[in-house]
């Protein structure tokens, strides 16, 4: 008898082993609703008496972040911290130019603003509510685009991008990803001449030499990756000082922002820049790191990062990933547990490493709504 529960007990132990790490099954998994009651606790003693949240200006895109990760995340549009939240975003609509930033002096960041807040209204919007204000923002947005009518060629590199505040901004990928995002949450077709446009600027944001970008630094590195931007000869966000100007290589957030851009401008898998993309991506995927920044940075934009990857992720349609060493991931499960191990017990979310205000746990808090969103499977 000792034998035979020696033997049963040496077959059980042998099992245990050979299942993944961290999936035995006495460890639950997160709760992402709970994660999210949690974080929308923090963010309702910190909404400001106008239903904001931060401080002017940047509370108008702020707001937005915000709004639409709680609706995401389950806040119904009608309780107190979103529909006050709605309100204020409501008072940002102008009237005269279309665009949702207000219309005093303080409308600064146009472009980004009204991209983000397109998203907001159109998660809280029912029966088309906000239908006429979502159609205004985007043709402010397409008319604002850099293209011929704005003096630029398809042979200058900040043609089909967008910038922070139109006029004067020079393109980045992030604002362009974050206006793409919004001419289709828009409703906007994706045949349309705007997503073409915006194709090109992309395209010039990658690390990868072809008739798409013949930009010296893109020979150079050739992995796939994606830059902060490809204007004014290129720009980068990896390193500081003459950094932003020489050290070209590829990082996180920007190549799942570029991956996103192009499944929403109709580019396919068999596509060569996404096929180069994605084999980046495959030798980077972690949920650890801000991937393919310097060791000292890794953790800069981690949750810019995190909802970024989620909507990539997303896009593709795909519930695994399988990564470079041919391991299979369920990447809303890898999300999943890396915003529950940073989850503050007050709810809120913030990055130590304080750069590009993720130093602000109400922005940041955000960004893990939007991300943990994405954590159920649709």
């Amino acid at each position: 008898m000792k034998m035979r529960l020696f033997v049963a007990a040496a077959a059980f132990a042998a099992l245990v082993a050979l299942l993944p790490a961290g999936r035995s099954q006495d460890r639950a998994a997160p709760d992402a609703r709970a994660i999210a009651a949690k974080a929308a606790e923090f963010l309702k003693k910190t909404q400001n008496e106008n239903g904001s949240w931060g401080k002017e200006p940047q509370s108008r895109g702020l707001t937005g972040v915000i709004v639409t990760g709680l609706i995401r995340t389950g806040t119904r549009p009608a309780d107190a911290p979103v529909a006050k939240g709605v309100k204020y975003i409501e008072s940002l609509v102008n009237e005269k130019s279309g665009h949702i930033a207000g219309d005093d002096a303080k409308a600064t960041l146009v472009n980004y603003t009204t991209s983000i807040n397109i998203m907001a209204l159109n998660a809280a919007g029912k029966d088309d509510k906000y239908k006429a204000v979502i159609a205004n923002a985007a043709k402010y947005l397409k008319e604002y685009q850099w293209d011929d009518a704005r003096g630029k060629k398809e042979d200058s590199d900040y043609f089909g991008g967008a910038g922070y505040a139109g006029d004067k901004s020079r393109p980045d990928l992030s604002n362009t990803a974050f206006f793409l995002e919004a001419l289709k949450e828009a409703g906007v077709s994706k045949d349309d001449p705007a997503f073409k446009k915006a194709l090109v600027f992309v395209g010039r944001c990658q690390n990868l030499k072809s008739e798409h970008n013949t930009a010296p630094w893109a020979e150079k590195n050739n992995d796939g990756s994606f830059v902060y931007t490809g204007a004014n000869g290129g720009e980068n966000r990896r390193t500081d000082g003459e950094g932003v100007k020489t050290d070209m290589g590829g990082y996180g957030s920007m190549t799942y922002a570029g991956i996103k851009s192009m499944v929403y401008c109709g580019v396919g898998r068999d596509d060569p820049r996404m096929k180069k993309a994605l084999e980046w991506v495959a030798k980077n995927y972690t949920l650890d790191a801000n991937p393919g920044m310097p060791e000292a940075n890794s953790q800069r934009g981690l949750f810019y990062y995190y909802h970024t990857f989620a909507k990539c992720m997303s896009a593709l349609g795909d519930d695994t990933f399988t990564d470079a060493k041919g391991v299979k991931h369920d990447w809303r499960a890898d999300l999943l547990a890396a915003l529950a191990k940073r989850q503050r017990p007050d709810g809120s979310f913030v990055n130590e490493t304080d750069r590009w205000m993720e130093g602000d746990p109400n922005l940041v808090t955000g960004y893990a709504l939007m991300a943990l969103s994405y954590c159920q499977k649709k």
